[in-house]
């Protein structure tokens, strides 16, 4: 809590980690603590810090680089470091220094990515089938689901539990207790399934995934490289099944292009997907009638 967190920083500790709000917060409210001697200031997860939109930083960034000497070094780290890096270069007075990696392909060789062709309306039952037949197959691999909204994730949440499928949501409507509880019974292993949004899913701890699923295309290519790289880490092998409808199909061109690659079909029975379709239909509507708008 706030409070123990302000005596430890009263201590004038060496290394400091925070997010920006939290750290922000202790500067409006404390005058035990400065960072007016901060030599080394690190930002993680750069470009999203830095991104305007859903989640916006900048004011808490403001007043935290105005807390900080001018004459410290500013060290900017992410997997995917784009436009963001211009406006970076502003930020430090003394030019900060950039070290990008750049490999020929943007995602791994024990990764296994597929498409799979879908019309809007079977998007659901795709998925259901698609849980269903790796949960028959393989008992005990994880499998997180990425979602747009938090809405979306929500609801597919209950959908699949209806289904009796060991799953649990992650997005950013949460409270921080709410997360960290989901978390923890995903990495207890009693539950296989983790829904999550972007937002929530972003520099996750999150042990061996043996299968990504898209339940949207990402309309950014770095959005699906940061996706799907939460499987085949560490040397394992891993799966990315990404759903595409027929809307989609520019922006699965746009992810082949940035990661060097082109994704082969993932092939589904059809047939399997059309006998469950009335049943995952009907019970996707009671989810989102429960869940009331938003």
């Amino acid at each position: 809590d706030m409070v123990s967190q302000a005596l430890a920083l009263a201590r004038r500790p060496h290394v400091v980690v925070a997010t920006p709000g939290r750290l922000a917060d202790h500067l409006r409210s404390s005058s035990t603590f400065s960072l007016s001697k901060v030599q080394f200031l690190v930002l993680d997860e750069a470009d999203r810090l830095l991104e305007q939109g859903s989640a916006d930083f900048s004011a808490d960034l403001e007043l935290i680089l105005g807390a900080v000497p001018a004459r410290r070094q500013t060290l900017l780290f992410s997997a995917t470091l784009t436009s963001t890096l211009c406006q970076l270069r502003a930020l430090a007075a003394n030019s900060p220094f950039c070290w990008e990696a750049t490999a020929p392909v943007r995602t791994v060789e024990g990764l296994e990515q597929r498409y799979l062709l879908v019309p809007e309306a079977l998007k659901d039952a795709y998925l259901v089938h698609l849980v269903q037949s790796f949960q028959d197959q393989h008992e005990d691999w994880a499998i997180i689901i990425f979602t747009k909204t938090c809405k979306d994730c929500q609801v597919l949440n209950m959908m699949l539990r209806k289904f009796s499928f060991p799953s649990v949501a992650l997005h950013s409507m949460m409270k921080q207790k709410q997360r960290f509880a989901a978390l923890a019974k995903f990495k207890s292993s009693i539950f296989k399934i983790l829904i999550a949004t972007d937002v929530a899913a972003r520099g996750l701890d999150i042990p061996a995934v043996q299968v990504v699923i898209n339940h949207n295309t990402p309309g950014l290519p770095k959005i699906y490289i940061h996706r799907v790289g939460r499987t085949a880490r560490a040397g394992r092998k891993g799966m990315a099944i990404t759903l595409v409808t027929q809307y989609d199909i520019h922006l699965v061109h746009a992810i082949e292009e940035e990661i060097k690659l082109q994704l082969p079909e993932f092939s589904v029975q059809e047939q399997l997907v059309l006998d469950i379709l009335t049943q995952v239909n009907v019970t996707r509507r009671e989810c989102e009638i429960v869940s009331g708008p938003g």
